[in-house]
């Protein structure tokens, strides 16, 4: 990834960051199912009209289903799609790829992260196991190759993925872009290794001091980072362990076939507090 962000005040506003996407660009986006997801950045997204994204998520769910919904994507690379136990398929998404609406790349979560691992690499593929009696190799063309030591071994490589931006949902970052999280970092980490840029929505900015006595802690450092915004709950409808848990009504009022997406919307978090001042 990029190496070269070094400006200072790279604070933006919520439609600010989502405006440095442009139409057609891939994304990757963090968390995994509904926990630490870049979700009022999604919505932003769909505020601003973006068309023909790429979505590139190991294990996403809301954050798919509502591009989905909105008509915002043209590709999706993917593991495993669902809403989770609760809420089961993500049918939006499932819609989507049935009508032939979007493409689809079809994944394991281990073959979608050894692409990633080989764009931050800087190699144009990468080994992944596991594969061998996969109908995911002959469907996406993946290559076999000889092991070249000479234990007669066979090994699926897959080619690099390159996303053009990696957005985090972090629980704090310093005025200088640092970021952190707590709990699991899910396939953050790589992501933003592999991305060409990344935007980073966090929950609070904290004093840089902070980052300098747990220096270890740090998930990404300032220098990969283009530009953040501070969200508070920009992970709603999901969680954003410790600050507050899934809101399983909103969910579910999402998830109603016969919901309003602009009521949806409306009821975001960021969307009030705009709309409140």
């Amino acid at each position: 990834m990029a190496s070269g962000f070094n400006q200072e005040n790279k604070r933006r506003s919520l439609a600010e960051l989502a405006a440095l996407v442009p139409d057609g660009a891939s994304i990757a986006l963090g968390g995994s199912f509904l926990h630490r997801g870049p979700f009022a950045f999604v919505r932003e997204l769909i505020r601003q009209g973006r068309r023909g994204l790429e979505l590139v998520k190991q294990s996403p769910g809301y954050d798919v289903d509502i591009l989905c919904r909105a008509g915002a994507l043209r590709r999706v690379r993917a593991g495993i799609v669902a809403m989770e136990g609760n809420f089961g398929l993500a049918p939006w998404y499932r819609k989507a790829v049935e009508r032939r609406e979007i493409e689809l790349e079809e994944h394991a979560c281990a073959s979608l992260t050894a692409g990633l691992r080989a764009a931050a690499f800087g190699v144009p593929f990468q080994p992944c196991g596991g594969l061998h009696g996969s109908g995911l190799p002959e469907l996406n063309g993946w290559k076999c190759l000889d092991d070249p030591y000479g234990s007669g071994q066979k090994t699926w490589v897959v080619p690099a993925i390159r996303p053009d931006f990696a957005v985090i949902q972090a629980s704090e970052v310093d005025a200088r872009g640092n970021v952190r999280v707590h709990g699991t970092a899910h396939w953050d980490r790589i992501m933003s290794r592999a991305a060409g840029s990344v935007l980073v929505v966090a929950e609070k900015v904290v004093d840089s001091a902070v980052f300098e006595a747990n220096p270890e802690s740090t998930l990404i450092p300032f220098f990969m980072v283009q530009a953040y915004a501070v969200v508070p709950r920009g992970a709603w409808p999901g969680s954003c362990w410790p600050d507050y848990a899934i809101d399983y009504p909103a969910v579910e009022a999402y998830m109603d076939k016969q919901g309003d997406l602009q009521a949806h919307m409306a009821a975001a978090p960021e969307a009030q507090e705009v709309h409140h001042g």
